[in-house]
């Protein structure tokens, strides 16, 4: 079954408020929906979300290379073939989500031609995970009442707290408040983007000690390497390790080199193909893994649910899958739906995903 043609359409929805965190914030979801047809009919679909201020990729710029160079080097190939788009995708250096995108989109063909979905080509561990909420700068009342209403509406009992902040007290205080007003059965974890150096982590998670975090994730930056080693070392929970580690490389070299302890895995600039050889390098190494949220709309978590819920090491935590309820609306003719506190992949071939034509003709940007 041979790819013949390869789109990259630019779309934007915008968000219900604007999520903020340390190296960024978004208004709008400016996406790149990209979709692959083959020779038998079958249309792939899969969304690349931009984020410049981690990737240095731009809405424009996923459009671009998508057209000038990737799908050049795919059309004609048999989505069989996907080593072999691996290695032609390769040649081009950066470009993460672009690529990612694509994969996802081919493998999302390659299963509607087997009739079989994602996550059983994959692995088929399982059909569902749990849900983790990520939440962002504001207030600590606001973002308790965030939380609570995740909780009680959705049945959401773990969540990413957004930190890094200065003083470090503006987030350890938020924190604080979390664990008081949600108490000791809900799973906390925080999440610096970068924002913090070394030392200040250290002087956070002390004031943090006795609120019972699951994780801390890269609270400094990778490249301030001694210092990260040093904050690493004194932690008494795992460090993941997530914009340091978006090929398998980077995943060794931060995990041996002694600046992480575990590692997030993110589809959407891993795609399908290179999230598994991330997901079996992890469980050589003994490292755990979290499916994270490039604050991905519902196409996104689709494809990270199908990924996470397709292995048993990805299944064990709760992923980062909810950021599309801050979204004003989707693509997708039939929602996602988050029911007592899990989302279920889709059960159809492929990724079960069908695009309202309606809703793509009205957010289109092209």
């Amino acid at each position: 079954m041979k790819i013949t043609q390869v789109e990259a359409i630019p779309f934007a929805i915008p968000y219900r408020k604007p999520l903020k965190f340390a190296s960024g914030e978004v208004h709008v979801a400016e996406h790149v929906l990209v979709r692959v047809t083959t020779d038998e009919g079958v249309v792939g679909v899969a969304e690349a979300p931009p984020r410049p201020f981690t990737y240095g990729e731009t809405q424009a710029g996923i459009v671009a290379v998508v057209d000038s160079i990737f799908a050049g080097q795919v059309v004609g190939l048999d989505v069989m073939e996907r080593e072999q788009i691996h290695a032609r995708l390769s040649r081009t250096v950066g470009n993460p989500t672009a690529k990612s995108a694509l994969d996802m989109a081919i493998w999302d063909a390659l299963g509607q031609s087997l009739g079989y979905s994602v996550t059983e080509l994959l692995g088929g561990y399982t059909d569902r995970m749990r849900v983790s909420h990520m939440l962002g700068f504001d207030e600590p009342a606001a973002m308790v009442a965030e939380a609570e209403r995740m909780r009680d509406t959705y049945g959401i009992t773990t969540f990413k707290v957004k930190v890094g902040r200065h003083p470090v007290r503006l987030d350890t205080e938020v924190v604080r408040a979390l664990r008081v007003g949600l108490g000791d059965d809900v799973e906390l974890y925080v999440d610096g983007n970068r924002g913090w150096s070394a030392s200040e982590s250290a002087q956070a998670m002390k004031e943090m000690a006795d609120l019972g975090l699951t994780f801390a994730e890269e609270l400094c930056p990778a490249d301030d390497v001694v210092g990260r080693r040093w904050l690493v070392q004194q932690l008494d929970v795992p460090f993941i390790a997530d914009e340091s580690v978006v090929t398998p490389a980077e995943v060794t070299r931060e995990i041996l080199g002694g600046s992480a302890t575990a590692a997030s895995i993110k589809t959407a600039r891993t795609g399908f193909t290179t999230s598994r050889r991330v997901h079996h390098l992890a469980e050589g190494l003994g490292v755990e893994l979290v499916m994270g949220n490039q604050i991905d709309g519902q196409l996104g978590s689709l494809c990270s649910v199908a990924f996470g819920s397709a292995f048993e090491l990805t299944s064990r935590r709760a992923g980062e899958l909810s950021n599309f309820l801050d979204m004003t609306d989707d693509l997708l003719a039939e929602p996602l739906e988050i029911r007592g506190g899990e989302l279920v992949a889709r059960s159809g071939p492929g990724l079960g995903a069908v695009i309202d034509p309606d809703k793509l003709a009205r957010y289109r940007q092209d």
